[in-house]
């Protein structure tokens, strides 16, 4: 186990955060339009970047990869779950370009049922089976739970402040 294998879960949303940080400070944000911005490179980055890399993962190493979960080499669902994987990363970088609130809200609940259905599933693994893979057990569980509850409550919030049914457009420049 190295240390990329704890860090890479965290590494794209961190790196969102500092771009999200970067964008605010420079363009004076403050209040909702700043935690506009906040989502929005979580959304491209911290989603986006880091499915992108997770389905590149999936396809080109898909041995390596299993191996890492706990699972068998050779795997037929490696391919779905990498062509899932790079569809939602980019998905996620089109954040940039469509600003929508409903948009938003389609890949935060995609992205939802996907990585908190993965999450139950590594726990499982872990409990049933005592599948203590780094990329089942470590900090993968806990940001396929965790990072889409924090994304659905950053949505919230923006949602709650941004008027959905006058403009659909989110100012986030």
């Amino acid at each position: 186990m190295g240390l990329m294998d704890l860090v890479w879960p965290v590494f794209f949303p961190a790196l969102g955060a500092i771009a999200a940080l970067v964008n605010i400070w420079w363009k004076r944000h403050s209040g909702a339009s700043a935690l506009r911005v906040f989502l929005m490179w979580q959304l491209a980055i911290g989603l986006g970047l880091s499915y992108i890399y997770a389905g590149f993962g999936h396809l080109v190493f898909p041995d390596q990869v299993a191996e890492s979960i706990g699972w068998t080499p050779g795997s037929p669902f490696q391919r779905e779950v990498g062509m899932w994987d790079f569809s939602i990363g980019i998905v996620g970088l089109l954040c940039l370009k469509f600003r929508s609130i409903w948009f938003w809200t389609a890949i935060v609940i995609a992205f939802g049922i996907f990585s908190i259905g993965a999450g139950i599933g590594h726990v499982y693994e872990l409990v049933v089976h005592g599948d203590m893979s780094i990329n089942n057990a470590g900090p993968v569980m806990y940001m396929d739970l965790l990072y889409p509850v924090f994304l659905g409550v950053l949505l919230f919030l923006c949602a709650r402040r941004h008027d959905t049914f006058q403009s659909t457009r989110i100012e986030a420049d």
